[in-house]
């Protein structure tokens, strides 16, 4: 791993450190899988890795994120609910994703507090905010979501190579966006869609 991600690295992992537990929104993807295990190293069992399982995650990408945790060693909870009781999300206007983002969060913090920890992360990283209309990031910024990627300048790139180094099997795995992208925005979200 270059130096320079090493140090980006290094930052992130010590940050976490200083946090009394972490509680990581984690869909088993690329960016929550380095969290975590930045995360797992840093606080070993006061980590935790937390999957939001709903209508609009394939049961292949929770059955991955399962996997994955496993693979890290970090502890995973796994919370449930539905974007479908949300009227603002099944409208699905071209905030979507903030209302999606917000009752996703919103299950982590409650979850986070049942288990007394007082710090959640998500996989942010530095090339989110750049990457086109993303009111997702919004709610992250609102809900004080903590986002160690972003905050150590860790590029899409970068997390790659940190993946690479602690052998994960994301690694190389591709962007995955959520099941109701697909459906054209103003075209009501529902399940059988």
């Amino acid at each position: 791993m270059d130096d320079d991600v090493a140090a980006k690295a290094a930052a992130a992992r010590e940050l976490l450190a200083e946090r009394d537990g972490v509680l990581v929104a984690f869909s088993g993807g690329v960016d929550s899988s380095v969290v975590a295990a930045l995360a797992r190293d840093a606080l070993g069992d006061d980590a935790v890795a937390c999957t939001a399982k709903s209508e609009t995650l394939p049961a292949e990408e929770l059955d991955d994120a399962t996997r994955v945790a496993d693979d890290i060693g970090i502890d995973h909870a796994i919370v449930e609910f539905s974007e479908l009781d949300d009227p603002d999300f099944v409208a699905n206007g071209d905030d979507r994703c903030y209302h999606c983002r917000t009752m996703r969060l919103g299950e982590m913090l409650e979850t986070a507090r049942e288990l007394g920890v007082g710090t959640v992360c998500d996989g942010t990283n530095a090339d989110d905010p750049g990457a086109g209309h993303r009111p997702g990031l919004q709610a992250v910024e609102e809900l004080d979501v903590h986002s160690p990627l972003l905050a150590h300048d860790v590029s899409k790139a970068e997390v790659r190579e940190i993946a690479a180094r602690y052998d994960l099997s994301v690694a190389d795995k591709p962007s995955m966006a959520c099941l109701s992208s697909r459906i054209p925005t103003g075209l009501e979200v529902t399940e059988d869609r």
